[in-house]
């Protein structure tokens, strides 16, 4: 038996691009669209119904804020996933929708693949941000989670996504084991996953690898 399609449900007031995702998300074969409404009070009221795994909401239509659907939409669900996924990338919509419980932030240029990753990421638990939603939070004067480490903890993040162990991260960077565990702890807690697997995918996809 293979393993169970991911549940999506798509908001958006253009039918068009509702009908254009549902074809391309049903091309991947982990993936399944399940419902789709027009707007925030319509997809509201067939949650209960339809039960996705994942919300993949536009942040611009009639009625209901996007803000306000996401929040509904945990309380009536939770342990739903929500991705927005909008024309806009301004810092302000960003943090809002974060704020209000998004997973994860998807510009509508992005491509099949960059679509697949991000659905694929938020559905583990992972934030994913676009690239051009991250800057836009940097730019703004914050940077997001990875603004809140301090530049040690960012030093293990490194060494961490190089599937470095506590005890070779100490070597490096002339730490006690404890200490690496420690600061490991926190950087989980700061970045809001639960284990070194997505701790990694986080910072791969942000870029604070290097060589």
């Amino acid at each position: 038996m293979g393993i169970a399609a991911i549940r999506i449900m798509l908001v958006d007031d253009h039918a068009v691009v509702r009908e254009g995702m549902r074809a391309l998300l049903e091309a991947f074969e982990e993936m399944s669209v399940v419902g789709e409404a027009a707007n925030g009070d319509a997809a509201i009221e067939a949650l209960p119904r339809i039960r996705p795994d994942l919300l993949m909401s536009d942040l611009k239509m009639p009625g209901m804020p996007a803000a306000e659907l996401i929040r509904r939409a945990r309380i009536v669900q939770p342990g739903l996933r929500v991705l927005a996924f909008t024309s806009f990338a301004e810092a302000r919509h960003v943090r809002e929708l974060i704020e209000a419980g998004a997973d994860g932030y998807l510009l509508k240029d992005a491509n099949k693949d960059e679509i697949r990753r991000a659905i694929n990421t938020v559905i583990t638990g992972v934030r994913y941000l676009h690239p051009a939603a991250q800057q836009a939070i940097d730019e703004a004067g914050g940077s997001g989670p990875l603004g809140t480490l301090t530049l040690r903890e960012r030093d293990v993040l490194r060494e961490l996504a190089k599937g470095r162990s506590n005890k070779e991260i100490g070597r490096i960077l002339e730490l006690t084991e404890g200490t690496v565990k420690g600061y490991v702890s926190a950087i989980f807690e700061k970045i809001g996953v639960n284990d070194r697997t997505q701790a990694a995918l986080y910072a791969h996809r942000i870029g604070v690898v290097g060589d």
